[in-house]
């Protein structure tokens, strides 16, 4: 057994041979039972969208702020749960836990007094939901979206900070990423390699082993609705609107819940004042009474596709 150097102190880096993984192991039955809806993520329109650098900072930001929720969730869950049997071996904060480094990048795209800009979308927030539903009634399932999330920064998020970095020019120092920044991981196969064999030794039955596979899928399922989310808040950010200097979602502080997409589903779904304040506010905007007209009839037409 070698080691790798994690944080400040060595810890195993067990070998894990191919031959010496058994179907039964917690990290082949979580990478078989999640192929298909992982495959099915990594093919939404948004990801593929970012993949091939078509990304707008707007809804990069945006996708930061997603991040930022779901991850302070998730490690006040761990750290809750640290000491618990089926959680204690994946205890890593010094090298895993993001939501600091997210805290900060959320400085650099909105400023000192970003927490007072930012909120959290409605897909999000049964995201967040979920985490502290499972960290407080069923911890083991923390199992899930922590192999959910870390494994999948570790791998594809990497991928992810290269085209984000080169599409959105931000610094080459590091400023806006530092989500992808693991600096107290030397090797990050190396500690994938020791993380999937931590959760191989959980004492867990093979009951468990499956609830914590189901708790994947969902958590997948979360990020790919996100993901949609971004998609349609995209499609309401149109250049005439971007170049007449109305608000968008930078100017709206990463608060989804102005934008024209969130009001179509509330006045859908019987909130019309929300949306009436939306138009008033438009209407007092310097460049809102020439661009009333066309807001509204992107209003109108996402009403008519959510109530599809």
């Amino acid at each position: 057994m070698d080691t790798t150097s994690v944080s400040n102190g060595a810890v195993p880096a067990y070998e894990v041979k191919e031959e010496n993984l058994s179907p039964e192991d917690l990290s082949e039955m979580l990478a078989a039972g999640t192929k298909q809806v992982h495959e099915k993520a990594e093919n939404t329109q948004f990801v593929k969208d970012f993949l091939k650098g078509r990304i707008r900072k707007e809804l990069f930001k945006l996708g930061a702020v997603a991040l930022y929720y779901t991850y302070k969730a998730m490690e006040e869950e761990i750290e809750r749960n640290k000491d618990h049997p089926h959680f204690a071996p994946l205890y890593f904060p010094a090298e895993l836990h993001r939501h600091t480094a997210l805290a900060r990048d959320l400085e650099y795209f909105y400023g000192p007094e970003w927490q007072s800009q930012v909120h959290c979308s409605e897909s999000t927030q049964c995201y967040v939901d979920r985490i502290h539903q499972v960290g407080q009634e069923d911890p083991v399932l923390l199992v899930a979206h922590a192999y959910t999330r870390y494994m999948g920064d570790l791998s594809g998020g990497q991928v992810l900070k290269k085209v984000a970095q080169r599409a959105l020019k931000l610094p080459p120092t590091g400023e806006g990423l530092e989500f992808y920044h693991f600096d107290a991981i030397h090797s990050a196969k190396a500690f994938k390699q020791l993380y999937r064999s931590r959760m191989n030794e959980l004492e867990l039955d093979m009951e468990t082993k499956k609830r914590v596979v189901a708790e994947a899928v969902k958590a997948f399922t979360f990020n790919m609705e996100v993901f949609d989310e971004l998609e349609e808040i995209g499609k309401t950010i149109q250049e005439e609107v971007l170049d007449a200097g109305m608000p968008v979602h930078g100017e709206m502080g990463g608060d989804i819940s102005k934008c024209p997409y969130y009001a179509a589903k509330m006045a859908a779904s019987g909130g019309t004042t929300y949306a009436c304040q939306m138009a008033m506010a438009m209407l007092r905007h310097p460049t809102g009474q020439v661009l009333f007209a066309t807001w509204f009839a992107v209003l109108a037409g996402l009403a008519a596709w959510y109530l599809m």
